[in-house]
């Protein structure tokens, strides 16, 4: 039994999960082949694509998703995490939970006899990073020799955005303020997996500097949840950092813009780019209920 809680869990298996995933895409699995299975979905932050992608996809897939909230569960009560994990292991078949901080997911997997998948945390965001790069495999054909670029805060999404294209072999560069950088430990180790892989990694406030070149550029909100009280400081930091036309002038002809929804248009992107010719971002979204769907067929199938 594995567990997906950081991209590196599943650094030998990425290039099959998307090839699952494509194939879900084409309809070129068919059947039901999480018939009587059943998945528990913990949400401790609110969510709109990681929760209809888990709960859709179990349903195609012939099993029954069990939404739970924090108010649904004891543990939002004060049970042990330890506890909770055990009981749901005795229930269910395995356990995606979207939680705000990343250690409470590894114990909850620590405890856990079923397979965890983190639908998100502090820390990373792996099922994204697949729908990710599901989306650039489509719209790129490649990932070597290709280049994407994230712009703005070095978030959950940048870090695992970091480790997996690393794993691809396909070069990334970050473009963030001072104080805004990736975290340490997650870049340590994706540079290591990028010189394995012979990709290039660059981290840089210089934004022009990290878009020359790139095939696509991704960005997110500036003020993730649980940062409302940051929000006047990091708007005033990031500012200078929105995708406009202007800064996609600076990447290829042909790049592609990306963000993993919700977007605050006027603030870290705007209305032109997101909904203009380069933007792939219905695609990306659809492309989590594919991934997610590859996910679960390799965990729990």
């Amino acid at each position: 039994m594995s567990d997906l809680l950081s991209v590196c869990d599943i650094q030998n298996d990425v290039e099959n999960i998307l090839e699952i995933a494509k194939k879900f895409k084409e309809g070129k699995i068919e059947g039901k082949p999480l018939e009587g299975k059943a998945l528990a979905m913990i949400f401790q932050k609110s969510s709109t694509r990681t929760r209809v992608s888990f709960d859709v996809g179990m349903y195609q897939l012939g099993g029954r998703p069990i939404f739970l909230s924090s108010s649904d569960l004891q543990m939002g009560r004060g049970e042990p995490i330890s506890d909770t994990a055990k009981v749901l292991s005795r229930f269910v078949d395995g356990i995606m939970i979207r939680a705000i901080e990343h250690d409470d997911v590894v114990e909850l997997a620590e405890y856990s006899d079923v397979p965890v998948i983190s639908g998100l945390t502090n820390l990373e965001h792996p099922c994204q990073a697949l729908a990710d790069m599901l989306t650039i495999k489509e719209h790129l054909g490649e990932f070597k020799g290709k280049k994407l670029c994230f712009v703005g805060d070095g978030n959950n999404v940048c870090n695992s955005l970091l480790l997996i294209t690393a794993i691809l072999g396909m070069d990334m560069s970050v473009a963030c303020p001072e104080g805004y950088e990736p975290n340490e430990d997650i870049l340590k180790r994706a540079e290591k997996l990028a010189s394995e892989n012979n990709a290039k990694i660059t981290i840089t406030p210089d934004i022009k500097e990290a878009v020359s070149n790139s095939d696509a550029i991704y960005t997110d909100v500036w003020v993730s949840m649980g940062d409302e009280a940051e929000e006047a400081k990091r708007q005033k930091d990031l500012s200078p950092y929105q995708v406009n036309k202007e800064l996609m002038s600076y990447a290829n002809p042909d790049a592609i813009f990306m963000h993993c929804l919700p977007a605050i248009r006027g603030e870290e992107v705007t209305s032109e780019v997101i909904d203009g010719p380069q933007s792939v971002i219905y695609d990306e979204a659809e492309n989590r209920l594919h991934a997610q769907k590859a996910v679960l067929y390799h965990f729990l199938g």
